[in-house]
Formats: C-alpha cells, sequence, structure tokens
C-alpha cells in the first residue's frame, strides 16, 4: 500500500484528493463502489495497542481491531464475545470461559505464509498477563490490582479452555474483562513488532489494519474472515472499511461534515451548538431534514476534581485542604442554568452523586449531592474562617480550551460568593500528566463508564489505588471499608446500597465538583443505518451501512 503523504495546511481540495488516492490505493476501487465510513479523531490517537486503551479515542479504532472474551450490549448486560459461555464455581472465585474455535487473528507477514492463525486459550492468558506486566507498563495494569490470585490468575486449561482465579469473589470482574485494555494480542506479533506494535496491531476484530500515517489518516479494511454473522447469517462487518482523519479544528470538522465527507460527529462545540440546536436539546428547524441528532444517556460525568492528599505540598497550605471549602464550592454555582445555557439541555446536572444517572445503583434519595445555594457557601466560608470570602487566596482551575466557558461560568458565580477563581486553559497531555503527577491542585475532568457498574466510578476514589484512577488522592478508611464490602457482595441489592453508602460518604468530603451526567450526542448523515449511540459511548460499526 502507497503511504499519504498529505501536507496539513494545503487546502480542502488537496485534502478531498488525498483521501480519493489513499482509498485507491487501499482498495483499487472507485470510492463509490465501496461502503468506507469516515470520521475525524480531534484529539489524535496515541497508540493502536489495546494495552494503551486508556481513552476513548484509542478504545474506538482498538474496538474494530480487536475483540475480549465477553462484551456488553446496548442494555449493558454482559454478553458473550471470543468467549461463547462461561461458569462460575460455587465460591465465586474461579471463572472458566469456553472460547470459540473458529476464531482467527488477521492476515499478517508474521504468521506462516502470511495467513492468520486460530485464537486459541493460550493467547488469552498471554493477553491479559502483559495488561500486568510492569515492562509494558500499560495504563490499565491497575484493573487487577487486588482482585486476580497472585500465583497464576491466568491459565489455559487447553485450547478452547481458559481459567481466571480471583483472590476473593468480585462481581464487577466480567466488566472488567470487557473493557478494551484487555483484547486479545498474538504474542509472535508482539514480539516482531515489538515497541511499534502500537501502529501495526494484528487483532481479531471486524476490521483489520491497512495503513497509518500518523496525524493524517488511518485506514482500516473489512476482515473478511470475522467470526460474527447477523441474524440471516450473512457475515459482518457490512462496511468495506473504515477512514480516520486528525483534524484538531471542530471548525473544521464541522464544515466537513456539512459538505458530507464526513459520515457522523461526535458532541458539538459550545460555539455552533446554539446554530443548530434548541436550549431544549432538538434540532433547529433549518436542520431537521439535513442531518439525524442522536441522544442517549451515557455513562460519563463531568467534574471539577480537588487534589486532597495532606501529605503534598500543594495541599499543605491550600484553604481547599479544608472541607467546608470543598463543600462551599460545589453549594456555589449553578448546574442546572449551567447545562441550558451551555450544553443546550444535553446533561443532566449533577445534584446527587458521582455515580451517574443510567446505572441500575443510580438513586437521587439514597445519595444526596449539592444544589446552587449561595447563602450556604457564604455560610461555610465563614465557618472554615473566611467571612465573605475575606483571607481567601486565589484558586486556580485548570482545564483544557473546550471547556473554557465552563470554567468561566463557574468562576464567575463563586466570584460572586465570595471564592476568587482564576481559569488558566493548558493542553490535554499536559493536563493529564498533572492529574497523574499530582500536580494540579484543582482541574476538570471526567470519567467514562469501562463497563456498567457504581464500582468502577467509586474506584476513583479507592486509597490503594494510584492515580489514574485515584487522581484526587482521596482517602477514608469508612469508604474503603464499604468499598470493599460491595466488590464482594454477590447480591444485587445489597451491592447497591453499599454503593450508595460509599458514594454519598465521599460526596460529604466533596474531593470532587460533580458537574453534570452526560449525554452522548452524535450528529449522522442521513445515509448511516445501523449505526446506534450506547451508554459507553463505544464507536461499534459492525451493523453499519451506508445507503447512498
Amino acid at each position: 500500500m502507497t503511504k499519504m503523504n498529505v501536507k496539513c495546511g494545503r487546502g480542502l481540495v488537496a485534502v478531498m484528493l488525498s483521501i480519493f488516492f489513499v482509498l485507491a490505493s487501499c482498495y483499487s476501487e472507485k470510492r463509490s463502489d465501496k461502503q468506507i465510513f469516515h470520521y475525524n479523531e480531534f484529539n489524535g490517537i496515541a497508540s493502536l495497542d489495546p494495552a494503551f486503551a486508556k481513552n476513548q479515542s484509542t478504545m474506538w479504532p482498538a474496538h474494530q481491531l480487536f475483540n475480549t472474551l465477553v462484551e456488553i450490549d446496548d442494555s449493558l448486560h454482559i454478553i458473550p464475545s471470543l468467549a461463547k459461555s462461561w461458569d462460575i464455581s460455587a465460591d465465586k472465585t474461579v471463572y472458566l470461559f469456553h472460547l470459540r474455535t473458529d476464531v482467527f487473528f488477521h492476515d499478517d507477514p508474521v504468521f506462516t505464509n502470511g495467513k492468520g492463525r486460530k485464537m486459541v486459550a493460550a493467547d488469552v492468558v498471554y493477553s491479559l498477563n502483559r495488561i500486568i506486566d510492569k515492562q509494558v507498563a500499560s495504563p490499565g495494569s491497575w484493573i487487577f490490582n487486588g482482585k486476580v490470585d497472585s500465583i497464576m490468575p491466568f491459565l489455559a486449561l487447553n485450547d478452547s479452555t481458559f481459567q481466571l482465579r480471583l483472590l476473593r469473589p468480585y462481581n464487577p470482574i466480567l466488566g472488567i474483562i470487557s473493557m478494551q485494555y484487555c483484547s486479545i494480542v498474538p504474542k509472535e506479533a508482539v514480539d516482531r513488532y515489538g515497541t511499534d506494535f502500537r501502529r501495526h496491531p494484528v487483532g481479531t476484530g471486524p476490521f483489520r489494519f491497512v495503513d497509518w500515517e500518523e496525524g493524517q489518516a488511518l485506514i482500516f479494511a473489512k476482515n473478511e474472515k470475522y467470526f460474527e454473522t447477523d441474524s440471516s447469517g450473512k457475515r459482518l462487518p457490512y462496511l468495506d472499511g473504515i477512514k480516520v482523519s486528525f483534524y484538531d479544528s471542530k471548525a473544521t470538522e464541522f464544515l466537513l461534515f456539512r459538505q458530507k465527507q464526513l459520515d457522523f460527529i461526535n458532541d458539538i462545540e459550545a460555539s455552533f451548538k446554539d446554530e443548530i440546536l434548541t436550549k431544549q436539546g432538538t434540532l433547529r428547524r433549518d436542520w431537521e431534514d439535513k442531518i439525524v441528532l442522536q441522544t442517549s444517556p451515557y455513562l460519563n460525568i463531568e467534574y471539577l476534581g480537588i487534589l486532597v492528599d495532606s501529605a503534598n505540598e500543594l495541599v499543605k497550605n491550600s484553604p481547599m485542604r479544608l472541607r467546608k471549602i470543598r463543600q462551599a464550592i460545589n453549594y456555589g454555582f449553578d448546574r442546572r442554568k449551567m447545562v441550558l445555557y451551555l450544553r443546550n439541555s444535553l446533561g443532566t446536572p449533577a445534584e446527587s452523586g458521582f455515580v451517574p444517572m443510567g446505572l441500575p445503583s443510580f438513586d437521587t434519595n439514597a445519595v444526596k449531592g449539592y444544589h446552587y445555594n449561595p447563602a450556604k457557601t457564604k455560610q461555610l466560608l465563614a465557618e472554615a474562617g473566611y467571612p465573605g470570602g475575606k483571607g481567601l487566596p486565589v484558586v486556580k482551575l485548570l482545564t483544557i480550551a473546550i471547556y473554557a466557558d465552563m470554567a468561566n461560568f463557574i468562576a464567575k458565580q463563586l466570584e460572586e460568593s465570595g471564592i476568587p477563581v482564576q481559569v488558566e486553559v493548558i493542553q490535554k497531555a499536559l493536563l493529564l500528566t498533572m492529574t497523574s503527577s499530582s500536580t494540579a491542585a484543582f482541574f476538570r475532568g471526567s470519567w467514562i463508564a469501562d463497563y456498567p457498574d457504581a464500582e468502577n466510578y467509586l474506584s476513583v476514589f479507592y486509597s490503594k489505588n494510584p492515580a489514574p484512577p485515584n487522581y484526587t488522592r482521596y482517602k477514608n478508611p469508612e469508604f474503603d471499608k464499604a468499598f470493599e464490602k460491595a466488590i464482594a457482595e454477590t447480591n444485587d441489592s445489597f451491592r447497591y446500597k453499599l454503593y450508595q453508602l460509599a458514594d454519598q460518604l465521599m460526596m460529604n468530603d466533596a474531593p470532587v465538583v460533580p458537574l453534570w451526567y452526560d449525554k452522548a450526542v452524535r450528529l449522522v448523515q442521513p445515509h448511516v443505518t445501523g449505526f446506534k449511540a450506547n451508554a459507553l459511548n463505544l464507536l461499534e460499526l459492525r451493523y453499519t451501512k451506508l445507503i447512498r
């Protein structure tokens, strides 16, 4: 395949010509004869190695290239994937997975005669051990911490039977192994390509890797040997390929979408939200026959994090070390007005806990959060020794550019209540580095569910977890006790009550400022069918077709 040679900034005509030649070189046919799904990745893609699939931009391509033992359906149920069934021991510590025997890795020179070999249980053992291998340094290494057997957690009993052993009962484990981190990869490909496996992936997924010119274009082609079929027996996927572009301008992305050069865009930038949507979150009349608006509950919470590690120098001298100051911030701004005017009602004000709407354990009666109450803010400031905010130093709020309007809204309202806030806009990579290294005292963050269980959210505050996921370095023995008891509980009703207790304990301490429970928002071209939003906002393309 001929590599792309596109230079950024040469104009739309040059870009579109480049796209044409790439697709022509990949498929040796005219674009009109092929079903090629186009999307743009605004944030870029750091790696195609699933062991590093730590955010949405890397999860989306990983989901096309790889499979996990189990996956999550549209109703948030765990369903088979590479494993066709599984058994659980009476003591809930041993899981026995029965694997499909018709799954093959993508064709690649690493295999004999370039033909992908059959996937077996040893591949599962290798892939999961790789996640916890310190030399790999996967950001997902934490997912098995304190959960799996320390001697031999993963074992291939034969080619089609895989065994997972837990230290103790841990109900969310099936959700854990549905994460993209747990994608199955072939050892010989990782050995052959080494660190370059990040840009030469080999998996079992519905699409196979073709070419990646970093920062310019990424090309996948249909896996003709993919094991899944639809209800009529037709082999999936329907699409012939996927093409990803990397424009870092939301304005450019929207322009290309309007010109039908992109098949969908994820979310809508604030600068043109009002052009498309009403304040109630519906399409304006001018757009109703031009595009399709998809919205659905999304297991994501947007929040502000507050570093609370008392041993950290940033915290020792900060007034935010005081719980009442953190509570005052939580009461000090109007979440409902923020969602209405800045989000066009695309989201729900987060006035309960950190666990978002959409999960079965979510209960506004059981977990009480914070509502806009400037009088309460002033009361708490006075009780903390800062009456009317007198003597309170300026608090620096770190955010990225696309959330600057939100940060400025919050800062303005907090200042009216006596809390001076300085908003500092920094690059996303820098913010991630600072939060991971505990050098950000007050920061904007979000947490997207990796699997549909409240444990995924509450793990963010478990004291035995590093950063990530515990970016605030929160530590509360009562919380830890409730959390540990919850994850070992097999009765759903009892487990949910323990989750709610833990959530409430954390909210009382206020290491975070929940903002809104999110909605997945997609603008889709009318010619796209079989393309559904889901609560994890995962890019699902197996059933997608283009009707032109």
